[in-house]
Parts: C-alpha cells; sequence; structure tokens
C-alpha cells in the first residue's frame, strides 16, 4: 500500500512554491515588461495579451502573491485528501 501524503506539508510546499512564482513573476513584469509579455503571450498560444496588460503596482503584486498562496494551500489540501482516499 501506497504511503499517504501529509495534506499540511503538501499544501504548504505547493503554497510555497506559488508564492515564489508569483513574485519572480512580477519582478519580471517590473524589470522586463515588454520581454514578459512576450513570453507570457507565447505560453498562451494565440492570445494578444498585451491589450488586456496594465502596470503593475506593489499592492497589486502583493495581493496577486497572497491570492496565490491561499488557492495553492487549498489546492494542496485538496490533492492530498483525494490521493490519501483512493486505495
Amino acid at each position: 500500500m501506497a504511503e499517504k501524503l501529509n495534506a499540511k506539508r503538501v499544501s504548504l510546499s505547493l503554497a510555497a512554491v506559488a508564492g515564489i512564482i508569483s513574485i519572480v513573476c512580477a519582478l519580471l513584469v517590473l524589470v522586463a515588461p515588454q520581454a514578459t509579455m512576450n513570453l507570457f503571450g507565447a505560453i498562451f498560444h494565440g492570445i494578444d495579451i498585451s491589450q488586456i496588460t496594465k502596470p503593475i503596482t506593489l499592492g497589486s503584486a502583493l495581493l496577486g502573491t497572497v491570492e496565490a498562496i491561499v488557492l495553492a494551500l487549498i489546492a494542496g489540501w485538496l490533492f492530498a485528501k483525494i490521493y490519501n482516499s483512493i486505495r
């Protein structure tokens, strides 16, 4: 039988990763906005995201990071619970 996942550890790990990615993304937009938009444009095939971008503020970056962390906590916990319930 497979070992059960610790829901708290999984959720905290995923939240840490999400927070780091969010901060790196915000820094990339701040330092090289056009290059970052080109990168995300390549990820979202065929969508011109330059039409929907707006300047980043410290407040919006912090709020986005908090939102990403909270969602990752929930997703990580839910993932571990579902994984542990499958036998």
